[in-house]
């Protein structure tokens, strides 16, 4: 089974050295083609937010499968009804690590239990690499969603560092720290290989975009 993957940058890369023999790999020197997904199961795709333009028609026209770990990119309203029209599946996520989403677990915790807490304030601080283009990131907008309280964010850039994300929560008398880092890059890529297998496999999903953190608590017992 080969899978397609649409940007060679670093996390696409780590997708392209784990998938191996089965990787066939585009970027801005050899953009994929309609013609050229016709042979791939599925598309792996990690472009910045200015190159999505480019690249999801033809994603959208092969008709194919299709796993986006592309952040800071406004997707269209109309992109799920067009995905559904075209019978596929596509996974949008801003994070594909299968740890983040136990810490999504542990964060709807925190938002719900936070109200027997006296006046708490929630600040999130994330950290990722120079050559980061969006803050806050995504994943650090996710946290927000995920705590469904009133939360800041704060941003850094440092050197190559992979993604740190620390939720703090304050009260006058005490605090509470939630922290995850991503050692390697490999992470994401894992994450995002097992969401497109899991979706080819399972082929009684119904077509539509879904999010990453929908098809994790798919797998583990809950309701897509």
């Amino acid at each position: 089974m080969k899978i397609a993957v649409i940007g060679t940058g670093k996390t696409g890369s780590a997708v392209g050295q784990l998938l191996g023999e089965s990787a066939v790999l585009f970027d801005g020197s050899n953009p994929a083609s309609v013609s050229a997904l016709s042979d791939v199961s599925a598309a792996i795709v990690f472009v910045p937010p200015d190159a999505v333009e480019s690249v999801i028609e033809t994603v959208l026209e092969a008709g194919i499968p299709a796993v986006w770990g592309t952040t800071g990119y406004k997707w269209p309203p109309s992109l799920p009804a067009r995905v559904q029209e075209k019978g596929v599946k596509w996974v949008i996520g801003s994070n594909f690590s299968l740890g983040m989403n136990l810490a999504r677990k542990a964060i709807n915790m925190f938002g719900n239990g936070s109200k027997l807490l006296k006046e708490p304030e929630f600040h999130i601080h994330e950290v990722h690499h120079i050559h980061k283009k969006d803050a806050p990131s995504g994943t650090a907008l996710s946290w927000q969603e995920w705590l469904d309280e009133e939360s800041s964010i704060s941003s850094d850039r440092q050197g190559d560092v992979k993604g740190i994300h620390t939720l703090h929560i304050k009260t006058e008398n005490e605090s509470i720290w939630l922290k995850h880092e991503a050692h390697s890059r490999k992470l994401f890529a894992e994450g995002a290989v097992w969401a497109a297998r899991y979706m080819l496999k399972h082929s009684d999903i119904e077509p539509g975009v879904y999010s990453f953190s929908s098809v994790f608590d798919r797998a583990f017992g809950e309701e897509l």
